[in-house]
């Protein structure tokens, strides 16, 4: 990354920093480079790289402590008090590395305070996968808008200029969202990527005007009491997440008392800070600032091209920010929504917030011109996958599914064992009613065997081409952040060239939506593709079944039932044509692609069980499985096989006698709660 300014030099860090080098905490940054004072660099000190192939945080064996509240805090104290009164500057954190090599250029714009430490909480993720640069910019500085706007945009000309093909991150926060989008629709020719936490461009519904305060002005001291601050706080919502934050750790009473106690005084020692150097003259000029900003974003929201992801909290008290993310969302071409309903105004502050993960979940990660469902997907970390499965995990809880793997030996294991960590796999299985049985499958896989199931999904779930009766595509996140991508040939390739483990359901729609009387029927299409492209890479096939979803609910109306009905059957034919099509040129019932909803009649939970097969060897056979013949012979004894595997279920189960729910919570009131409840002799 090349810092602006108008001469070339060298670049030497300031007192501050080095201050910050020698003492035993956690270094701030790399480099403070000055947008006005400080030459460009030819070669900027940079953090270490990473190989693409040691990115990923789940299987690497480490574990970076994410920074706190506190930290942050603590952290902006020192940097408000050795730079206010300079011009902005560039930060690099150094908390965050290493990123890989072909890690795009990420530019975090602050909101008014000017703070560019906004991403603290962040800072260990996104620099693995972000080159990361923050822009801080001292309270009292005096920088009009349009000089903001050349910093920011002659960086993104420079960047652009030494990368064409990569795009350029750029992360504005509240005002940093005004200056975001100036530079977007300024830029329009350059692959911008704009990430817009709470945009300020809904300034007109602010509630501080600065005509309001104008008057005031005379009745308030020149220097602010930190306690005018400390109201801003609480109305973005900082005090009350850290407070929560503490409470829902569980921890003993006198540890959160002790640890809320340190994360006031921390606050309280920032906003000292602020109120050293803030004066009344200079609140009212940044307010005009914002002000201008708005308005300059707003007059040119039409000129911008940038793909654009918005993330609106639910209780922003100082912005109405879910109405503005929509507004905005209708105006800008590529534009997206994330609403985050229990966050308030600063939402990169909240502690239940993951950026990385809800990139991934978006689809919006690249590091080339086009998104790569495969390369470009960032697997979560572990504390980021309890987040992202603990609101599903009542599946698990109320189903307590088996598992059942065949061993090398070809005996039976109540676990996952008989799963071979190397790649590539390829699971082939029976599709339960609505995919009930996806979620505790991907999640096993994860806790147990550290193995990421890459489901092959419909379409439906990443493009939507026009608004109508579908649910919007953040239903789907949890589909993408868990590690799915969308069907098609060059996808299943680049899964198998990776050595993925695929998770592959030939039945597809009309599995998954089957009617009265077809539970455990498979209705795959008679070709055998996935069949060779197994075995071009040598891929291992294993089938599975899976069993019980007639334990939770009963079909009471489906698809026969519902198309009876003019509502239904003409709400069905609409939400149909908004899908994109597949298997067009399939014949018989697996052609019928219709999507329904069907009604179901909850019945008391019953339990889930799988069974994975022994595996079907294609290494070596590359050549023998090109022939048709051949291929569909594989084909055929796959889907033998899944249906031996649901027959084999079916029967056992039924020697279960801890198939209802009712028999594994006594179980467990007696053994413990995280006790394995057992199931049938096998």
């Amino acid at each position: 990354m090349v810092a602006t300014s108008a001469t070339a030099g060298i670049f030497s860090p300031p007192p501050f920093l080095l201050r910050r080098r020698r003492a035993p905490s956690k270094i701030i940054c790399a480099s403070v480079v000055s947008a006005e004072t400080n030459p460009p660099l030819a070669t900027t000190p940079s953090r270490p790289t990473a190989s693409p192939s040691s990115e990923s945080p789940l299987t690497d064996g480490k574990v970076i402590q994410r920074s706190t509240l506190k930290d942050y805090f603590a952290e902006s104290t020192t940097l408000v008090r050795e730079t206010e009164g300079g011009p902005p500057r560039w930060l690099v954190p150094l908390d965050c590395g290493p990123s890989s090599k072909d890690a795009p250029v990420l530019l975090y714009l602050p909101g008014l305070t000017g703070n560019g430490l906004g991403l603290t909480l962040h800072h260990h993720r996104l620099g693995k996968v972000f080159d990361m640069w923050c822009l801080h910019i001292p309270f009292t500085d005096r920088k009009s808008f349009m000089g903001l706007i050349t910093l920011v945009e002659d960086v993104v000309k420079i960047e652009h200029s030494r990368a064409p093909n990569k795009p350029i991150y750029i992360v504005g926060e509240s005002f940093g969202g005004c200056l975001a989008l100036a530079v977007a629709a300024r830029n329009p020719s350059i692959d911008l990527m704009l990430i817009l936490s709470n945009p300020a461009t809904s300034y007109g519904a602010y509630p501080f005007q600065t005509e309001a305060l104008l008057p005031a002005t005379l009745m308030i001291p020149s220097k602010l009491p930190s306690s005018l601050f400390f109201v801003i706080s609480l109305l973005s919502g900082v005090p009350l997440k850290m407070v929560g934050e503490k409470i829902g750790k569980l921890l003993p009473l006198e540890q959160i008392i002790g640890d809320i106690s340190q994360d006031t005084e921390a606050l309280s020692a920032y906003l000292s800070a602020l109120s050293d150097f803030v004066s009344i003259e200079t609140l009212v000029w940044k307010l005009e600032l914002l002000k201008t900003g708005a308005t300059y974003a707003n007059s040119r929201l039409s000129s911008i091209k940038a793909q654009t992801l918005i993330l609106a909290s639910g209780r922003d008290q100082l912005l109405p920010s879910k109405q503005e993310a929509e507004r905005l969302r209708k105006i800008i071409g590529k534009c997206e929504v994330r609403v985050f309903d229990e966050s308030n105004h600063a939402l990169f502050l909240d502690p239940d917030i993951d950026l990385v993960p809800t990139l991934s979940g978006a689809s919006f990660y690249r590091r080339g011109l086009r998104h790569n469902y495969v390369s470009d997907y960032l697997p979560p970390s572990p504390d980021e996958f309890q987040k992202i499965y603990n609101p599903q995990r009542w599946i698990e809880t109320i189903t307590d599914p088996v598992m059942i793997s065949t061993l090398d030996n070809g005996k039976l294991a109540r676990n996952l064992d008989g799963i071979h960590s190397q790649g590539p796999v390829l699971y082939v299985g029976y599709h339960m009613m609505l995919g009930f049985e996806v979620v505790p499958l991907v999640a096993r896989f994860w806790e147990e065997r550290d193995i990421i199931l890459r489901g092959i999904a419909h379409p439906m779930m990443y493009v939507q081409e026009k608004e109508g009766q579908f649910p919007p595509l953040s239903s789907y996140d949890i589909i993408r952040k868990m590690g799915a991508v969308p069907v098609s040939a060059s996808n299943f390739y680049r899964l198998m060239s990776s050595r993925s483990h695929v998770l592959l359901y030939p039945g597809g729609v009309r599995e998954a939506l089957h009617r009265k009387g077809e539970e455990y029927k498979l209705f795959w299409p008679e070709q055998s593709e996935f069949v060779r492209m197994a075995a071009r890479f040598g891929a291992k096939i294993i089938p599975f079944g899976c069993v019980g979803e007639d334990d939770v609910g009963e079909l009471l109306l489906d698809y026969n039932d519902l198309t009876k009905l003019p509502y239904f059957k003409q709400a069905i034919q609409e939400i149909t044509q908004e899908a994109v099509k597949l298997r067009t040129e399939a014949k018989g019932d697996v052609s019928n692609q219709d999507l329904y909803l069907p009604i179901l009649l909850p019945k008391l939970p019953g339990r889930f069980y799988y069974y994975f097969g022994k595996p079907i060897e294609t290494q070596g056979r590359e050549e023998e499985l090109k022939s048709k013949e051949m291929a569909d012979e594989v084909y055929m004894q796959v889907k033998t096989e899944v249906e031996k595997c649901l027959n084999f279920l079916k029967e056992k189960r039924n020697e279960d006698p801890y198939r209802n729910i009712f028999a594994r919570i006594a179980y467990r009131g007696i053994h413990g709660s995280r006790s394995q409840v057992p199931t049938f002799d096998f």
